[in-house]
């Protein structure tokens, strides 16, 4: 199945700014009853993802699974969920997956220190571009932190000088990721960030929740950054309280191909006593709306209603003899001193 060209790719044929869009109406803010408020979470959960898929317009493919009542996920909605689809910011969830792998055969610690050249800064998303000098030190748990809490371009760098672009495309594959990779360049420390499936990208989550993808130190590592409530707060996790955003796990991806705009989110969504209630994938391109990278952009829009909508199906969810648990800390706010 034929998939959009890269951004780079996009940019070299002229075609950015002159690409057919598929025009959308803007999402609503909170999902509207349309007398569904009685139906079952898996069909509510579908009603509304049709309803916020023909606003946003575009093309999408998606993948969510919702556990049932002996507490396994079973699939309850699949929109194309194995077309491959270059993942963009998405995709750092597999960098970050092949890092931690490294270290997990004690090939590489979180206490390791890499400098921060001042010729390997990436603009766009992120923070140490906006630094303005360089030459730190930096562990790799710092840079893990800066790419899965605010997306940090840099940080992907970073993570090339420790796994190169060929042994994280090795570490995916014994992983069981068949189409999740990520682009090798002439050097071998850089890459682009590839493509990935609904069905790949959510199964990495599943597993990462679960505490089977890597150790359980490891996975419990990337999730207590991936639930922290500094993160991405436009999609899913808008309109949440604090507590409710602490309960959720995403990642966000955006960016343009010859189709259009492109707006991801995926995550897991956790019950009340902490077990992986619910994962979901939405990959969305040919959007409108190319340069609007904010919550006002119609598919980041439908992600916000669809977090409402899914989020309150689980969200009284006990699940007994779940694999494993995972709890964040709640927030506490502290003034110095």
């Amino acid at each position: 199945m034929a998939k959009g060209m890269s951004r780079r790719s996009a940019l070299a044929a002229g075609a950015g700014a002159t690409a057919a869009l598929v025009a959308g109406g803007t999402a609503a803010a909170a999902p509207a009853d349309y007398g569904i408020a009685e139906l079952p979470p898996a069909e509510k959960i579908r009603n509304v993802y049709a309803r916020q898929k023909a606003k946003a317009g575009g093309v999408w493919y998606s993948n969510v699974r919702r556990v049932d009542a002996a507490g396994t996920l079973q699939h309850v909605l699949e929109d194309d969920a194995d077309h491959v689809v270059h993942g963009y910011s998405v995709q750092k969830l597999a960098v970050a997956t092949a890092v931690m792998d490294k270290i997990d055969r004690g090939q590489l610690t979180l206490g390791t220190k890499l400098d921060l050249q001042a010729d390997i800064i990436l603009g766009g998303t992120g923070i140490y571009f906006l630094h303005t000098v360089w030459g730190d030190d930096i562990t790799v748990a710092n840079f893990l932190t800066a790419m899965l809490l605010v997306s940090d371009n840099t940080a992907v760098r970073m993570c090339g000088r420790v796994v190169p672009a060929l042994e994280v495309n090795d570490i995916l594959a014994a992983k069981g990721f068949v189409k999740t990779r990520v682009e090798p360049v002439a050097n071998p420390n850089r890459f682009f960030l590839g493509v990935t499936t609904p069905h790949e990208i959510t199964d990495l989550l599943t597993r990462l929740a679960n505490k089977t993808l890597l150790s359980p130190s490891s996975c419990t590592f990337l999730l207590s950054i991936l639930r922290w409530i500094n993160g991405y707060h436009d999609g899913v996790r808008r309109n949440m309280s604090s507590e409710e955003r602490s309960r959720v796990a995403t990642k966000y991806g955006a960016d343009f191909n010859d189709l259009g705009g492109a707006r991801h989110e995926a995550g897991i969504m956790f019950a009340a006593d902490g077990a992986p209630a619910l994962v979901y994938g939405f990959f969305a391109e040919g959007l409108a709306d190319l340069d609007n990278y904010g919550a006002t952009h119609p598919a980041v829009e439908a992600h916000a209603v669809l977090g409402r909508t899914m989020f309150d199906t689980i969200k009284n969810t006990t699940v007994a003899g779940a694999r494993a648990k995972t709890v964040v800390p709640k927030f506490q706010p502290n003034d110095g001193g």
